[in-house]
């Protein structure tokens, strides 16, 4: 049996020991990317929750677009063709995880209708009825696989 831990489990490990979504993500690449967990942490802190919360932009979702930034963004602003091939895979990265999690949507509120999930204010604790209730989990697992395929 190998040792060694797919990205999915590391995003899953590093969520449940209380990581948002987007930090678990971003942090299970930061070894790919030239980045140490700490500054993957701080960098994707602001995008859990939706952002911030706001259960906009699933958090997981963002973590796939910061991966994928690091890996491939522009830095030229005036080059149109660059900016132009980014925004084509931030697109087909959505559009797989649209179809990937079942709910063709990468908003937050969306993914997590019917759980009771409310925006802003202060986090639920994390024990095993958040689990349940909530495919957080599951869409940081699936984030990390879509990730794993670019």
């Amino acid at each position: 049996m190998s040792d060694v831990i797919s990205r999915a489990d590391m995003a899953e490990k590093y969520f449940k020991e209380g990581a948002n979504c987007s930090q678990a993500v971003l942090a299970a690449y930061a070894d790919e990317l030239g980045i140490s967990v700490e500054f993957a942490m701080r960098l994707a802190s602001g995008f859990g929750g939706g952002v911030g919360r706001m259960r906009e932009v699933c958090g997981a979702f963002s973590g796939v677009v910061l991966i994928e930034n690091l890996r491939n963004g522009f830095t030229d602003h005036t080059d149109k063709e660059a900016k132009d091939a980014c925004y084509a895979r931030i697109q087909a990265l959505a559009s797989a995880f649209k179809e990937q999690s079942g709910a063709n949507s990468i908003i937050c509120r969306e993914l997590l209708s019917g759980s009771g999930a409310t925006s802003g204010g202060a986090s639920e604790p994390r024990g095993k009825e958040y689990y349940k209730k909530r495919p957080c989990v599951e869409l940081v697992r699936l984030a990390a696989e879509i990730a794993e395929k670019q």
